[in-house]
């Protein structure tokens, strides 16, 4: 063989691949977290629900309205995400979201009784849903698990 005709050695060795994919917590948490949402959107499905929309009423179901910017540290997300995913919620008039009286610039958001009533038809699946997924985790391995992603987060 010619060493005109001969590949070039690629910058990142495939063993590098190997390594990345057998060893890289942000990849297994990643495919662990479709899996498990995959699974959620599934059982909340006859309920018209995703596991994110379930996720995010359970966020409002607090004593007083809640403000935007505490919604979206809770999950996790920007702003632009949390309007975007409250849109849908609120058309089907499952959340309110009114103008904070304190700040006129901030949002205040709150389940409507329809909301709360979905989200209680909810709950019983999630529980049922959540000990099957716990069951398949070795003896305490669930409370070890969610104490690293905190460590981590």
């Amino acid at each position: 063989m010619s060493k005109a005709a001969r590949p070039a050695p690629r910058p990142v060795p495939f063993e590098t691949t190997l390594l990345v994919r057998d060893c890289c917590l942000c990849l297994h948490v990643q495919r662990a977290a479709r899996a498990l949402a995959r699974r959620f959107d599934e059982v909340l499905r006859p309920l018209g629900l995703t596991n994110g929309q379930f996720s995010l009423l359970m966020s409002l179901n607090r004593p007083q309205a809640a403000r935007m910017a505490s919604v979206a540290a809770l999950l996790a997300m920007d702003r632009t995400t949390l309007t975007a995913a409250l849109k849908p919620l609120e058309r089907r008039g499952l959340l309110r979201i009114a103008p904070d009286p304190e700040d006129r610039r901030s949002r205040l958001l709150a389940l409507t009784r329809a909301g709360e009533e979905l989200l209680a038809q909810a709950v019983p699946v999630w529980e049922r849903t959540h000990a099957e997924v716990e069951a398949q985790l070795p003896q305490g391995g669930a409370a070890a698990l969610r104490k690293s992603l905190l460590e981590i987060a």
